[in-house]
């Protein structure tokens, strides 16, 4: 069994997506650990806040089948294929960690630098796996997350109510 973590964002319907992303990779992946929800502002273009969160699974699955199961429910879930890397988006989610995999394999990139680049991946990760170390720098996420420049941070950890997927 390989430990991976996926980062979760939406935008456009975000309470909807984030309960339908959920109940479909635990569906696929079985029992997940979840962090909290992070609210942020959009990254790299002016839209809607996005919902963001982490969460862990555990898995017999080859990575590329792990990442062809996120980019098949990315779709049941109304993505497009040509949505533009900085855009309001229903449903994005990255494996960004697989066991001690690293790959930089075109699309496939493990572990996805977004960890290390923004605060909606980095703070849920550290909330989950605090003590959990970087396959590259083999510094745990706790200390990255301590580490991290929060000088313009626009995010904020949110409480829902039950979401519900339907």
């Amino acid at each position: 069994m390989t430990r991976g973590y996926i980062s979760i964002g939406s935008n456009i319907d975000k309470d909807k997506n984030v309960a339908a992303s959920l109940k479909a990779l635990e569906l696929q992946l079985g029992k997940l650990t979840v962090s909290s929800i992070y609210e942020s502002e959009a990254v790299g273009f002016s839209g809607d806040s996005f919902y963001n969160l982490v969460v862990g699974f555990d898995s017999d699955l080859e990575v590329k089948q792990v990442a062809k199961l996120l980019r098949q429910i990315e779709l049941d879930n109304g993505r497009t294929r040509e949505c533009k890397k900085f855009s309001a988006r229903t449903l994005d989610l990255d494996l960004i960690l697989y066991g001690e995999l690293i790959v930089n394999d075109g699309r496939l990139q493990i572990p996805r630098d977004e960890i290390e680049r923004y605060a909606f991946v980095l703070e849920p990760l550290a909330e989950i796996a605090p003590t959990l170390q970087h396959p590259v720098t083999h510094i745990d996420y706790a200390s990255l997350w301590e580490k991290f420049d929060k000088t313009n941070l626009q995010q904020k950890r949110i409480t829902l109510a039950k979401p519900s997927a339907e």
